[in-house]
């Protein structure tokens, strides 16, 4: 159970900033995929009100962190912010962002993987991974791990379990489980439990000419996002260090931008309410500071509640078997039961 049974779909991100703002106060916090008009700037507003220590914003377009920094200059303008630039499409990228984010503060009392890409045609990272993926999950693993020093110097002196990771996912993750033997999505020969969902509503089915079905792989990618989040309760909780993830809900940004009519009049058939972006902010801060989740309750968030992922994303096993994967895909392996 979180502490406030009463927050819920239309609870805005400020007001749960402002009903823990003890969990902020002082705190060194980074968010990922910041920019003008989506849920990562309101989050970073929220948490800004509540008067953090530092404020680190990552996305890959400087224009669109400078916008938000200078909002947060303009509302709150005792808060320290830092903005870095991290492309999560490259390795290569991250690896430097993780490196200048280790120059600006010796720790980190919650990271926010906030950044997600939603594509329709078939597009690869700089290291050749299928793009959502890739950006959704491999470059967020790969930074987590490199900041995984700084949230244990933080863990040192919180209180177990409130220095947080959250990372957000999607109801979507329903519409597929991880395709271990082909995550690149190129093979049409799958094995029956590694298959998305059948039938898939509307433009959700549709294929481009190479086979690619960009519903399916933002399905993989984002179930990927739950089974990082169990593989990191179950091996860094006993660190002071809590996990966990969320959907925010469904919410009008720029993660929608590359939707044509047919796509936008399918969402709006299973889509039951839209968020605004404060709104689609809370249930992240609920994630990242209600003091009653410093206890492992729970995996998934929805709603400022606990819920239930699909059981495919909620398999230790298949968390084990995407660790090792990941480790593959960057080229290093992370033993998060050696503490350094």
């Amino acid at each position: 159970m979180t502490s406030r049974a009463d927050f819920g779909e239309t609870t805005t991100g400020s007001e749960v900033a402002k009903t823990f703002g003890d969990q902020i106060r002082g705190k060194t916090i980074l968010v990922t995929g910041v920019g003008p008009n989506g849920i990562g700037a309101t989050t970073v507003l929220a948490f800004a009100s509540q008067a953090p220590k530092l404020l680190i914003l990552a996305s890959r377009t400087k224009a669109k962190l400078d916008a938000v920094a200078q909002d947060v200059h303009e509302q709150y303008p005792g808060v320290r912010v830092e903005v870095v630039l991290l492309d999560l499409a490259s390795q290569g990228s991250v690896r430097a962002a993780a490196a200048e984010v280790s120059q600006l503060t010796d720790r980190l009392d919650i990271l926010v993987n906030n950044a997600a890409l939603v594509i329709f045609t078939r597009q690869a990272t700089a290291e050749g991974i299928e793009m959502q993926f890739g950006v959704n999950h491999i470059g967020p693993f790969l930074f987590t791990n490199l900041l995984l020093p700084l949230l244990r110097n933080a863990a040192k002196t919180n209180p177990p379990g409130a220095t947080r990771i959250v990372s957000l996912t999607s109801a979507g993750h329903r519409l597929s489980p991880i395709r271990f033997s082909d995550y690149n999505l190129k093979s049409d020969n799958v094995p029956p439990e590694e298959d998305h969902v059948k039938p898939l509503a509307g433009a959700f089915g549709r294929t481009t000419e190479d086979g690619y079905n960009g519903i399916v792989a933002y399905g993989q990618s984002k179930t990927a996002n739950i089974l990082f989040t169990l593989y990191l309760q179950e091996h860094l909780s006993k660190q002071g260090i809590s996990s966990y993830t969320l959907h925010p809900g469904s919410i009008e940004t720029d993660l929608s931008r590359d939707n044509d009519e047919e796509m936008a009049a399918t969402f709006a058939k299973v889509v039951k309410f839209w968020k605004t972006p404060d709104q689609g902010a809370s249930t992240t801060l609920v994630a990242a500071t209600d003091p009653a989740l410093n206890e492992i309750k729970g995996l998934y968030l929805n709603d400022c509640q606990f819920i239930e992922p699909t059981p495919h994303a909620k398999v230790s096993l298949s968390a084990d078997r995407l660790w090792k994967l990941s480790e593959e895909l960057v080229g290093e392996k992370f033993d998060l039961d050696a503490q350094s």
